[in-house]
Protein backbone atom coordinates (compact mmCIF):
# COMPACT_ATOMS: atom_id res chain seq x y z
CA UNK A 1 0.00 0.00 0.00
CA UNK A 2 1.08 3.36 -0.43
CA UNK A 3 1.90 5.97 2.55
CA UNK A 4 -1.31 7.94 2.49
CA UNK A 5 1.05 10.66 3.65
CA UNK A 6 2.46 10.88 -0.04
CA UNK A 7 1.22 11.57 -3.57
CA UNK A 8 -0.49 8.61 -5.18
CA UNK A 9 2.25 7.71 -8.26
CA UNK A 10 0.57 6.14 -11.57
CA UNK A 11 2.78 4.86 -14.20
CA UNK A 12 0.19 5.55 -17.22
CA UNK A 13 0.82 3.29 -20.66
CA UNK A 14 -0.48 5.00 -23.44
CA UNK A 15 -0.17 4.94 -27.15
CA UNK A 16 -1.69 7.87 -28.01
CA UNK A 17 -1.33 11.70 -26.85
CA UNK A 18 -2.39 15.43 -28.44
CA UNK A 19 -0.91 16.39 -31.01
CA UNK A 20 -0.69 12.99 -32.18
CA UNK A 21 -4.38 11.48 -32.00
CA UNK A 22 -6.65 9.27 -34.35
CA UNK A 23 -9.99 9.76 -31.99
CA UNK A 24 -11.51 9.70 -28.60
CA UNK A 25 -9.03 7.68 -27.19
CA UNK A 26 -5.64 10.56 -27.30
CA UNK A 27 -8.12 12.99 -26.04
CA UNK A 28 -8.91 10.62 -22.89
CA UNK A 29 -5.48 10.57 -22.30
CA UNK A 30 -5.47 14.22 -22.40
CA UNK A 31 -8.29 15.17 -20.22
CA UNK A 32 -7.47 12.57 -17.60
CA UNK A 33 -3.91 13.22 -17.00
CA UNK A 34 -4.42 17.17 -16.67
CA UNK A 35 -7.48 16.38 -14.00
CA UNK A 36 -4.82 13.65 -12.05
CA UNK A 37 -2.71 16.15 -11.96
CA UNK A 38 -4.21 18.61 -10.15
CA UNK A 39 -6.18 16.48 -8.08
CA UNK A 40 -2.12 15.77 -6.92
CA UNK A 41 -1.62 12.61 -8.47
CA UNK A 42 1.47 11.90 -10.15
CA UNK A 43 1.65 10.71 -13.43
CA UNK A 44 4.43 9.21 -15.45
CA UNK A 45 3.20 9.11 -18.54
CA UNK A 46 5.03 6.36 -21.25
CA UNK A 47 4.61 6.55 -24.87
CA UNK A 48 5.64 5.22 -28.07
CA UNK A 49 7.59 8.04 -29.02
CA UNK A 50 8.86 11.21 -28.08
CA UNK A 51 6.46 14.29 -28.49
CA UNK A 52 7.27 17.78 -29.45
CA UNK A 53 7.13 19.83 -26.16
CA UNK A 54 5.34 22.57 -27.31
CA UNK A 55 2.60 20.51 -28.39
CA UNK A 56 1.64 20.09 -24.74
CA UNK A 57 -0.84 22.16 -23.22
CA UNK A 58 -0.93 21.18 -19.31
CA UNK A 59 2.28 19.71 -19.27
CA UNK A 60 5.82 20.58 -20.84
CA UNK A 61 7.45 17.46 -22.00
CA UNK A 62 10.64 17.41 -22.40
CA UNK A 63 12.39 14.23 -24.72
CA UNK A 64 15.08 13.83 -27.53
CA UNK A 65 14.35 12.96 -30.91
CA UNK A 66 11.50 16.02 -30.96
CA UNK A 67 12.05 19.40 -32.15
CA UNK A 68 13.73 22.08 -29.82
CA UNK A 69 15.89 20.94 -26.63
CA UNK A 70 17.37 17.82 -26.04
CA UNK A 71 17.49 16.26 -23.26
CA UNK A 72 20.92 15.41 -21.70
CA UNK A 73 21.92 11.80 -21.09
CA UNK A 74 20.33 10.29 -18.08
CA UNK A 75 21.82 10.68 -14.57
CA UNK A 76 24.01 8.17 -13.27
CA UNK A 77 21.62 7.19 -10.59
CA UNK A 78 19.05 6.08 -13.09
CA UNK A 79 21.20 3.58 -14.75
CA UNK A 80 19.22 0.28 -14.75
CA UNK A 81 20.64 -3.49 -16.18
CA UNK A 82 19.25 -5.61 -19.06
CA UNK A 83 20.10 -8.62 -19.71
CA UNK A 84 20.88 -8.57 -23.93
CA UNK A 85 18.41 -11.01 -25.36
CA UNK A 86 20.69 -12.06 -27.53
CA UNK A 87 24.18 -12.50 -25.60
CA UNK A 88 22.45 -13.01 -22.28
CA UNK A 89 25.28 -10.95 -20.76
CA UNK A 90 23.57 -8.22 -18.38
CA UNK A 91 24.68 -4.52 -19.38
CA UNK A 92 23.18 -0.69 -18.39
CA UNK A 93 20.23 -0.25 -20.32
CA UNK A 94 21.81 2.93 -22.00
CA UNK A 95 24.77 1.16 -23.61
CA UNK A 96 21.66 -1.88 -24.32
CA UNK A 97 19.79 0.65 -26.28
CA UNK A 98 22.47 2.65 -27.82
CA UNK A 99 24.10 -0.71 -29.33
CA UNK A 100 21.62 -2.55 -30.29
CA UNK A 101 18.40 -1.05 -30.38
CA UNK A 102 19.04 2.80 -31.44
CA UNK A 103 22.33 2.24 -33.41
CA UNK A 104 23.38 5.89 -32.53
CA UNK A 105 24.14 7.87 -29.31
CA UNK A 106 22.17 8.38 -26.38
CA UNK A 107 21.87 11.37 -26.10
CA UNK A 108 19.18 10.90 -29.44
CA UNK A 109 17.82 7.74 -27.92
CA UNK A 110 14.87 8.00 -25.10
CA UNK A 111 14.99 9.55 -21.70
CA UNK A 112 12.70 11.29 -19.57
CA UNK A 113 11.68 14.41 -18.78
CA UNK A 114 9.31 15.74 -15.85
CA UNK A 115 7.19 19.11 -15.44
CA UNK A 116 4.47 19.64 -12.53
CA UNK A 117 3.01 16.42 -11.58
CA UNK A 118 3.54 14.53 -15.00
CA UNK A 119 6.88 12.59 -16.59
CA UNK A 120 6.80 11.92 -20.09
CA UNK A 121 9.05 9.11 -21.00
CA UNK A 122 8.97 7.88 -24.50
CA UNK A 123 10.44 4.39 -25.23
CA UNK A 124 12.35 4.64 -29.07
CA UNK A 125 11.65 1.83 -31.17
CA UNK A 126 10.37 1.19 -34.45
CA UNK A 127 6.44 1.73 -33.92
CA UNK A 128 3.91 1.91 -37.29
CA UNK A 129 0.73 3.77 -36.87
CA UNK A 130 -0.20 6.30 -34.35
CA UNK A 131 3.34 7.11 -33.78
CA UNK A 132 4.67 6.55 -37.28
CA UNK A 133 4.48 9.98 -38.36
CA UNK A 134 5.81 11.53 -35.04
CA UNK A 135 8.86 13.72 -35.99
CA UNK A 136 12.22 12.25 -35.84
CA UNK A 137 15.70 13.95 -34.51
CA UNK A 138 16.92 17.05 -36.28
CA UNK A 139 16.77 16.02 -39.77
CA UNK A 140 19.35 17.26 -42.26
CA UNK A 141 19.87 20.40 -44.28
CA UNK A 142 16.97 20.55 -46.71
CA UNK A 143 18.16 20.92 -50.52
CA UNK A 144 16.64 23.48 -52.59
CA UNK A 145 14.47 20.77 -54.53
CA UNK A 146 13.39 19.39 -51.57
CA UNK A 147 12.61 22.78 -49.87
CA UNK A 148 10.58 23.69 -53.05
CA UNK A 149 8.37 20.85 -52.93
CA UNK A 150 7.48 21.60 -48.99
CA UNK A 151 6.71 24.84 -50.00
CA UNK A 152 4.33 23.96 -52.64
CA UNK A 153 2.97 21.75 -49.84
CA UNK A 154 2.46 24.77 -47.20
CA UNK A 155 0.97 26.77 -50.04
CA UNK A 156 -1.50 23.93 -51.07
CA UNK A 157 -2.48 23.39 -47.11
CA UNK A 158 -1.09 19.56 -47.01
CA UNK A 159 0.02 16.75 -48.82
CA UNK A 160 -1.84 12.69 -48.95
CA UNK A 161 0.90 10.36 -47.24
CA UNK A 162 0.31 8.12 -50.72
CA UNK A 163 1.64 10.81 -52.69
CA UNK A 164 4.96 11.42 -50.18
CA UNK A 165 5.28 7.65 -50.84
CA UNK A 166 5.46 8.44 -54.64
CA UNK A 167 7.63 11.24 -54.47
CA UNK A 168 10.09 9.88 -52.21
CA UNK A 169 10.45 6.66 -54.19
CA UNK A 170 10.99 8.74 -56.58
CA UNK A 171 13.77 10.38 -55.33
CA UNK A 172 12.07 13.62 -55.00
CA UNK A 173 13.87 13.91 -51.63
CA UNK A 174 17.16 12.65 -52.00
CA UNK A 175 16.71 9.56 -50.60
CA UNK A 176 15.40 10.41 -47.15
CA UNK A 177 13.05 8.06 -45.58
CA UNK A 178 9.75 8.99 -45.28
CA UNK A 179 9.57 9.48 -41.97
CA UNK A 180 12.12 11.97 -42.43
CA UNK A 181 10.17 13.66 -45.16
CA UNK A 182 6.30 13.99 -43.43
CA UNK A 183 8.58 15.36 -40.01
CA UNK A 184 10.12 18.11 -42.89
CA UNK A 185 6.51 18.50 -44.51
CA UNK A 186 5.21 18.53 -40.69
CA UNK A 187 7.40 21.74 -39.57
CA UNK A 188 6.57 23.19 -42.90
CA UNK A 189 2.98 23.79 -42.60
CA UNK A 190 1.33 26.74 -41.79
CA UNK A 191 1.21 27.27 -37.69
CA UNK A 192 -1.89 27.07 -35.66
CA UNK A 193 -1.59 28.76 -32.80
CA UNK A 194 1.81 29.03 -32.66
CA UNK A 195 2.51 25.69 -33.58
CA UNK A 196 3.00 23.82 -36.68
CA UNK A 197 -0.44 21.99 -37.40
CA UNK A 198 -0.21 18.63 -39.19
CA UNK A 199 -3.03 17.79 -42.08
CA UNK A 200 -5.39 15.48 -42.13
CA UNK A 201 -3.20 12.58 -43.70
CA UNK A 202 -0.34 13.37 -41.32
CA UNK A 203 -2.64 12.68 -38.42
CA UNK A 204 -1.58 9.39 -36.94
CA UNK A 205 -3.25 6.20 -37.98
CA UNK A 206 -3.24 2.70 -36.85
CA UNK A 207 -1.90 0.22 -39.58
CA UNK A 208 1.38 -2.24 -40.02
CA UNK A 209 1.86 -4.94 -37.39
CA UNK A 210 0.61 -3.93 -34.45
CA UNK A 211 0.68 -6.82 -32.58
CA UNK A 212 4.07 -7.31 -33.09
CA UNK A 213 4.42 -2.96 -31.91
CA UNK A 214 2.75 -3.69 -28.93
CA UNK A 215 5.28 -6.49 -27.82
CA UNK A 216 8.15 -4.31 -28.17
CA UNK A 217 6.60 -1.76 -26.53
CA UNK A 218 5.79 -4.20 -23.51
CA UNK A 219 10.04 -5.46 -23.57
CA UNK A 220 11.20 -1.24 -23.80
CA UNK A 221 8.84 -0.46 -21.30
CA UNK A 222 9.72 -2.82 -18.90
CA UNK A 223 13.06 -2.23 -19.42
CA UNK A 224 12.89 1.52 -19.00
CA UNK A 225 10.87 1.53 -16.21
CA UNK A 226 12.79 -1.32 -14.20
CA UNK A 227 13.32 0.29 -10.58
CA UNK A 228 11.36 3.73 -10.77
CA UNK A 229 8.67 4.51 -8.19
CA UNK A 230 5.68 3.82 -8.91
CA UNK A 231 1.83 2.15 -7.06
CA UNK A 232 -0.36 1.35 -9.72
CA UNK A 233 -0.03 0.60 -13.34
CA UNK A 234 -2.67 2.11 -15.61
CA UNK A 235 -3.01 0.96 -19.22
CA UNK A 236 -4.70 2.44 -22.05
CA UNK A 237 -6.40 -0.19 -24.31
CA UNK A 238 -5.19 -2.98 -25.78
CA UNK A 239 -1.53 -1.96 -27.52
CA UNK A 240 -0.35 -1.60 -23.72
CA UNK A 241 -1.58 -4.41 -22.36
CA UNK A 242 1.37 -6.32 -22.96
CA UNK A 243 3.29 -3.62 -21.57
CA UNK A 244 0.68 -3.63 -18.51
CA UNK A 245 0.96 -7.31 -17.48
CA UNK A 246 4.82 -7.16 -18.07
CA UNK A 247 5.54 -4.59 -15.37
CA UNK A 248 2.69 -6.30 -13.44
CA UNK A 249 5.10 -9.43 -13.23
CA UNK A 250 8.13 -7.84 -12.61
CA UNK A 251 7.31 -5.22 -10.10
CA UNK A 252 4.12 -6.87 -8.08
CA UNK A 253 2.55 -3.74 -8.39
CA UNK A 254 -1.39 -3.71 -9.08
CA UNK A 255 -2.38 -3.25 -12.82
CA UNK A 256 -5.60 -1.32 -13.87
CA UNK A 257 -6.70 -1.93 -17.67
CA UNK A 258 -8.73 0.97 -19.18
CA UNK A 259 -11.03 -0.17 -22.05
CA UNK A 260 -11.96 2.19 -24.46
CA UNK A 261 -12.97 -0.08 -27.08
CA UNK A 262 -12.96 -3.23 -28.15
CA UNK A 263 -12.47 -5.16 -31.40
CA UNK A 264 -16.23 -5.95 -31.07
CA UNK A 265 -16.74 -2.20 -31.43
CA UNK A 266 -14.03 -1.88 -34.12
CA UNK A 267 -14.74 -5.34 -36.21
CA UNK A 268 -17.75 -6.30 -35.75
CA UNK A 269 -18.43 -9.78 -35.63
CA UNK A 270 -15.54 -10.70 -37.21
CA UNK A 271 -12.80 -9.56 -34.49
CA UNK A 272 -8.93 -9.87 -35.29
CA UNK A 273 -8.19 -13.06 -33.05
CA UNK A 274 -4.42 -11.70 -32.37
CA UNK A 275 -6.00 -8.78 -30.77
CA UNK A 276 -8.91 -9.88 -28.89
CA UNK A 277 -6.23 -12.75 -27.35
CA UNK A 278 -4.51 -9.39 -26.21
CA UNK A 279 -7.39 -8.06 -24.51
CA UNK A 280 -8.66 -10.95 -23.25
CA UNK A 281 -5.10 -11.63 -21.21
CA UNK A 282 -5.30 -8.07 -20.18
CA UNK A 283 -8.43 -8.00 -18.64
CA UNK A 284 -7.77 -10.99 -16.64
CA UNK A 285 -4.00 -10.11 -15.92
CA UNK A 286 -5.58 -6.86 -14.73
CA UNK A 287 -6.23 -6.62 -10.76
CA UNK A 288 -9.19 -4.40 -11.69
CA UNK A 289 -10.44 -3.22 -14.79
CA UNK A 290 -12.04 0.53 -15.70
CA UNK A 291 -14.78 0.40 -18.89
CA UNK A 292 -15.77 3.73 -20.48
CA UNK A 293 -19.65 2.80 -20.24
CA UNK A 294 -22.06 0.24 -19.05
CA UNK A 295 -22.02 -0.95 -22.60
CA UNK A 296 -18.46 -1.90 -22.70
CA UNK A 297 -18.63 -3.06 -19.27
CA UNK A 298 -21.24 -5.91 -20.74
CA UNK A 299 -19.32 -6.55 -23.23
CA UNK A 300 -16.57 -7.39 -21.25
CA UNK A 301 -18.33 -9.72 -19.40
CA UNK A 302 -20.25 -11.15 -21.92
CA UNK A 303 -17.34 -11.34 -24.54
CA UNK A 304 -14.06 -11.50 -22.55
CA UNK A 305 -15.46 -13.25 -19.31
CA UNK A 306 -13.88 -11.37 -16.68
CA UNK A 307 -16.25 -11.32 -13.34
CA UNK A 308 -18.21 -8.27 -13.63
CA UNK A 309 -17.17 -7.32 -9.80
CA UNK A 310 -14.42 -6.44 -10.97
CA UNK A 311 -15.10 -4.00 -13.81
CA UNK A 312 -15.96 -0.24 -12.48
CA UNK A 313 -17.36 2.12 -14.94
CA UNK A 314 -16.05 5.64 -15.12
CA UNK A 315 -17.57 7.92 -18.03
CA UNK A 316 -15.33 10.08 -19.76
CA UNK A 317 -15.61 13.72 -19.50
CA UNK A 318 -15.32 16.59 -21.31
CA UNK A 319 -12.91 20.46 -21.10
CA UNK A 320 -15.39 23.55 -21.72
CA UNK A 321 -13.42 26.20 -22.91
CA UNK A 322 -15.85 29.15 -22.48
CA UNK A 323 -13.69 31.12 -24.89
CA UNK A 324 -14.55 28.70 -27.96
CA UNK A 325 -18.29 28.74 -27.23
CA UNK A 326 -18.18 32.49 -27.40
CA UNK A 327 -17.14 32.35 -31.41
CA UNK A 328 -19.21 34.08 -33.49
CA UNK A 329 -22.25 31.63 -35.63
CA UNK A 330 -21.39 31.51 -39.66
CA UNK A 331 -25.29 33.00 -40.37
CA UNK A 332 -26.41 31.31 -43.92
CA UNK A 333 -29.91 30.89 -45.58
CA UNK A 334 -28.98 26.97 -45.51
CA UNK A 335 -29.40 24.81 -41.97
CA UNK A 336 -26.47 22.61 -41.43
CA UNK A 337 -26.50 19.63 -40.13
CA UNK A 338 -22.82 18.26 -38.30
CA UNK A 339 -21.06 15.21 -38.43
CA UNK A 340 -17.84 15.02 -36.59
CA UNK A 341 -15.56 12.08 -36.01
CA UNK A 342 -13.58 9.41 -38.12
CA UNK A 343 -14.88 8.12 -41.02
CA UNK A 344 -14.90 4.95 -40.13
CA UNK A 345 -17.29 1.59 -40.37
CA UNK A 346 -17.87 1.41 -36.29
CA UNK A 347 -19.03 4.93 -36.63
CA UNK A 348 -21.96 4.78 -39.48
CA UNK A 349 -21.19 6.87 -41.86
CA UNK A 350 -23.36 5.33 -44.44
CA UNK A 351 -26.74 5.87 -42.38
CA UNK A 352 -25.86 9.54 -41.75
CA UNK A 353 -25.59 9.64 -45.86
CA UNK A 354 -29.07 8.08 -46.40
CA UNK A 355 -30.92 9.68 -43.17
CA UNK A 356 -29.59 12.94 -45.50
CA UNK A 357 -31.23 11.75 -48.35
CA UNK A 358 -34.67 11.36 -46.79
CA UNK A 359 -34.24 14.90 -45.34
CA UNK A 360 -33.31 16.17 -48.42
CA UNK A 361 -36.95 14.76 -50.25
CA UNK A 362 -38.53 16.90 -47.64
CA UNK A 363 -36.29 20.20 -47.74
CA UNK A 364 -33.43 21.69 -49.88
CA UNK A 365 -32.13 24.30 -47.69
CA UNK A 366 -29.92 21.72 -45.47
CA UNK A 367 -26.40 20.92 -45.52
CA UNK A 368 -25.08 17.86 -44.33
CA UNK A 369 -20.72 18.65 -42.80
CA UNK A 370 -18.91 15.83 -42.65
CA UNK A 371 -15.38 16.92 -40.49
CA UNK A 372 -13.16 13.33 -40.03
CA UNK A 373 -11.61 11.27 -41.90
CA UNK A 374 -10.84 7.59 -42.14
CA UNK A 375 -10.55 4.74 -44.09
CA UNK A 376 -14.37 4.76 -45.53
CA UNK A 377 -14.31 8.36 -46.55
CA UNK A 378 -14.24 7.77 -50.06
CA UNK A 379 -17.18 5.21 -49.99
CA UNK A 380 -19.18 7.68 -47.66
CA UNK A 381 -18.03 10.60 -50.47
CA UNK A 382 -19.14 7.98 -53.45
CA UNK A 383 -22.31 6.95 -51.85
CA UNK A 384 -23.85 10.68 -51.60
CA UNK A 385 -22.45 10.92 -55.04
CA UNK A 386 -24.60 7.71 -56.18
CA UNK A 387 -27.64 9.17 -53.83
CA UNK A 388 -27.39 12.38 -55.78
CA UNK A 389 -26.83 14.46 -53.06
CA UNK A 390 -23.09 15.45 -53.36
CA UNK A 391 -23.52 18.56 -53.88
CA UNK A 392 -25.32 19.28 -50.61
CA UNK A 393 -22.86 17.14 -48.48
CA UNK A 394 -19.64 19.02 -47.84
CA UNK A 395 -16.44 17.56 -46.47
CA UNK A 396 -14.06 19.32 -44.53
CA UNK A 397 -11.43 16.19 -43.68
CA UNK A 398 -9.62 16.04 -40.32
CA UNK A 399 -9.87 19.36 -38.19
CA UNK A 400 -7.79 20.82 -35.11
CA UNK A 401 -7.60 23.70 -32.98
CA UNK A 402 -9.56 26.70 -33.57
CA UNK A 403 -11.55 24.96 -36.91
CA UNK A 404 -13.16 22.51 -34.47
CA UNK A 405 -14.81 25.05 -32.20
CA UNK A 406 -15.61 27.16 -35.82
CA UNK A 407 -17.70 23.92 -37.36
CA UNK A 408 -19.33 23.84 -33.69
CA UNK A 409 -20.52 27.38 -34.31
CA UNK A 410 -21.75 26.50 -37.86
CA UNK A 411 -24.70 23.76 -36.88
CA UNK A 412 -27.65 23.77 -36.10
CA UNK A 413 -27.68 20.29 -34.95
CA UNK A 414 -24.69 17.52 -34.53
CA UNK A 415 -25.88 13.40 -35.12
CA UNK A 416 -23.90 10.72 -34.35
CA UNK A 417 -24.89 7.55 -35.86
CA UNK A 418 -22.61 5.13 -34.59
CA UNK A 419 -22.98 0.82 -34.83
CA UNK A 420 -21.15 0.64 -31.93
CA UNK A 421 -19.42 3.23 -29.65
CA UNK A 422 -18.11 2.46 -25.99
CA UNK A 423 -18.51 6.07 -25.20
CA UNK A 424 -18.35 8.90 -27.15
CA UNK A 425 -16.99 12.28 -26.63
CA UNK A 426 -18.18 14.41 -29.39
CA UNK A 427 -21.42 14.72 -28.08
CA UNK A 428 -20.33 16.60 -25.05
CA UNK A 429 -18.26 18.85 -27.22
CA UNK A 430 -21.20 19.44 -29.15
CA UNK A 431 -23.72 20.22 -26.04
CA UNK A 432 -20.29 22.47 -24.63
CA UNK A 433 -20.68 24.57 -27.70
CA UNK A 434 -24.58 24.76 -27.23
CA UNK A 435 -25.70 22.76 -30.24
CA UNK A 436 -28.32 20.42 -29.88
CA UNK A 437 -26.98 16.34 -30.05
CA UNK A 438 -28.86 13.43 -31.78
CA UNK A 439 -26.88 10.10 -30.90
CA UNK A 440 -26.68 6.65 -31.46
CA UNK A 441 -28.44 4.32 -28.58
CA UNK A 442 -25.48 2.21 -29.13
CA UNK A 443 -23.15 4.66 -27.63
CA UNK A 444 -22.14 4.66 -23.56
CA UNK A 445 -22.32 8.59 -23.68
CA UNK A 446 -26.43 7.56 -24.48
CA UNK A 447 -25.85 6.34 -20.80
CA UNK A 448 -25.62 9.73 -19.18
CA UNK A 449 -27.16 12.44 -21.36
CA UNK A 450 -30.78 13.04 -21.06
CA UNK A 451 -31.40 16.32 -23.29
CA UNK A 452 -30.44 14.47 -26.11
CA UNK A 453 -32.28 13.32 -28.92
CA UNK A 454 -31.43 9.26 -29.28
CA UNK A 455 -31.97 7.15 -32.30
CA UNK A 456 -31.67 3.54 -33.45
CA UNK A 457 -28.39 3.44 -35.79
CA UNK A 458 -30.45 1.48 -38.72
CA UNK A 459 -33.77 3.35 -37.85
CA UNK A 460 -33.05 5.75 -41.07
CA UNK A 461 -36.17 6.86 -40.81
CA UNK A 462 -36.41 8.22 -37.18
CA UNK A 463 -33.37 9.68 -37.92
CA UNK A 464 -34.48 11.80 -40.97
CA UNK A 465 -37.19 12.99 -39.03
CA UNK A 466 -35.65 13.90 -35.60
CA UNK A 467 -33.29 15.79 -37.78
CA UNK A 468 -36.26 17.46 -39.29
CA UNK A 469 -37.53 17.67 -36.29
CA UNK A 470 -34.98 20.10 -34.72
CA UNK A 471 -34.88 22.19 -37.53
CA UNK A 472 -38.38 22.90 -37.80
CA UNK A 473 -39.11 23.30 -34.45
CA UNK A 474 -37.06 26.25 -32.84
CA UNK A 475 -38.24 25.91 -28.91
CA UNK A 476 -37.06 21.91 -29.81
CA UNK A 477 -33.82 23.02 -30.83
CA UNK A 478 -33.60 26.12 -27.94
CA UNK A 479 -34.60 23.42 -25.39
CA UNK A 480 -31.96 20.95 -26.67
CA UNK A 481 -29.28 23.79 -26.23
CA UNK A 482 -30.38 24.53 -22.70
CA UNK A 483 -30.70 21.25 -21.15
CA UNK A 484 -27.69 19.98 -23.26
CA UNK A 485 -25.35 23.28 -22.16
CA UNK A 486 -26.28 22.93 -18.29
CA UNK A 487 -26.02 19.18 -18.37
CA UNK A 488 -22.59 18.66 -19.50
CA UNK A 489 -21.02 21.09 -17.18
CA UNK A 490 -21.52 17.90 -14.49
CA UNK A 491 -19.33 15.52 -16.64
CA UNK A 492 -16.22 16.40 -15.90
CA UNK A 493 -12.70 15.35 -16.11
CA UNK A 494 -12.12 16.05 -12.64
CA UNK A 495 -14.91 13.44 -11.51
CA UNK A 496 -13.42 11.10 -13.92
CA UNK A 497 -10.33 10.91 -12.03
CA UNK A 498 -11.49 10.65 -8.51
CA UNK A 499 -13.27 7.47 -9.88
CA UNK A 500 -10.07 6.23 -10.99
CA UNK A 501 -8.17 6.98 -7.39
CA UNK A 502 -10.91 4.97 -6.03
CA UNK A 503 -10.27 2.34 -8.76
CA UNK A 504 -6.55 2.36 -8.19
CA UNK A 505 -7.07 2.21 -4.53
CA UNK A 506 -9.27 -0.46 -4.41
CA UNK A 507 -6.37 -2.79 -6.82
CA UNK A 508 -3.64 -1.89 -4.36
CA UNK A 509 -5.95 -2.68 -1.42
CA UNK A 510 -6.61 -6.15 -3.46
CA UNK A 511 -3.12 -7.39 -4.19
CA UNK A 512 -2.08 -6.14 -0.09
CA UNK A 513 -4.31 -8.87 0.24
CA UNK A 514 -3.51 -11.17 -1.46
Amino acid sequence: MADPGRPLKVLMLGWEFPPFITGGLGTACHGLTKALNEDGVEVLFVLPKAIDPSHASHVKIVAPGTIGKRTPPPRPDRVRMVFDPVTGVPEPIDSFLERRVLGRPLAAAATEGRVAATTFLPIEGDYPSAYANSMPGDPAPLTPPTRAILDRIREEGGISVERLKILAAAGAFGGRALGEVEAAVFAALPESNGHPAPPESLTPDYDGDLVAASHRYAQFAADACRGLDFDVIHAHDWLTYPAGIALQRLTGKPLVVHVHSTEFDRSGEHPNQGVYNIERRGMWAADRIIAVSLLTRNVCVNRYGVPAAKVDVVYNGVDLAPGKIGIQPIHTRDKIVLYFGRITMQKGPEYFVQAARRVLEVRDDVKFVVAGSGDQASRMIQMAADLGIGDRMLFTGFLRGKDIARVFAMADLYVMPSVSEPFGIAPLEAMGHNVPVLISKSSGVSEILSHALKVDFWDIEDMADKILAVLRHPPLARALREGGAFEVRAISWDGAARKCERTYRAAMAGRSRR
